[in-house]
């Protein structure tokens, strides 16, 4: 019952993570905030959809259809789609249309679907094709370089490309690694000293905002509603 997720990472700079899952027996899971847009096609009652998921500033409760097949690119922080700025995505989709089996519309071309094994294939033609772009200060910033621009040109690229600020992204991040770790049985007060929380109440406050969970709850075997896609960045 529920959700089965497989996911896998990438070699390529504009993916973060390659994700496919099946849904039975379950009507509602806990979308977990993420940092990253997704790109993500369905299929459900022999019906093929496709949307661009924006990035998820809090944990929300979202549908799920029963019996359907799902499969999703999440791409890396500063890869966007210019034509669908990701600030106006954040908590938020736009649906893609006319999606067969077989192929979809985007930014007035016809593309074939991708898939799981192919997916970095697919998004070297998006790139190619200008669909797709990169700011290559973003991934300057998140691995600690001080780029020879101004601060305020720092924090309007960063959130032009992401959609979110900086520090709502490592809050986030935070957040998702304190789950995970959770998950893993490592203790609280473990979790509050290596992630830097200042103590109890204040991961509670992040785990409730970020991941629709407290740690008791993270526990558990069999919680009353999925999960979606959870790893430390």
């Amino acid at each position: 019952m529920g959700l089965d997720i497989e996911s896998r990472s990438s070699d390529s700079p504009y993916i973060e993570r390659v994700w496919r899952s099946s849904s039975r027996d379950v009507e509602q899971m806990t979308a977990v905030a993420t940092t990253h847009w997704d790109l993500v096609f369905w299929e459900h009652r022999g019906q093929v959809s496709a949307s661009v998921q924006g990035p998820e500033s809090k944990a929300s409760s979202a549908p799920v259809p029963e019996e359907a097949a799902f499969f999703g690119i999440s791409f890396s922080l500063g890869t966007s789609m210019p034509h669908l700025p990701v600030s106006r995505l954040v908590d938020g989709s736009a649906e893609i249309p006319d999606v067969t089996r077989g192929s979809f519309w985007l930014k007035g071309s016809t593309w074939h679907l991708p898939d799981y094994d192919n997916a970095e294939a697919f998004v070297e033609r998006l790139v190619r094709e200008g669909v797709v772009e990169r700011d290559p200060l973003v991934a300057a910033v998140l691995g600690g370089a001080l780029p020879d621009v101004s601060e305020r040109t720092v924090q309007r690229r960063f959130v032009t490309a992401t959609g979110l600020t900086r520090g709502t992204v490592r809050q986030i991040d935070r957040a998702r690694r304190a789950a995970v770790l959770i998950q893993e049985g490592v203790p609280v007060h473990d979790v509050i000293h290596r992630l830097g929380y200042f103590d109890q109440p204040h991961l509670a406050r992040s785990l409730s905002r970020y991941i629709g969970r407290t740690a008791t709850q993270l526990s558990e075997r069999n919680p009353a509603q999925p999960l979606s896609l959870l790893y430390t960045p």
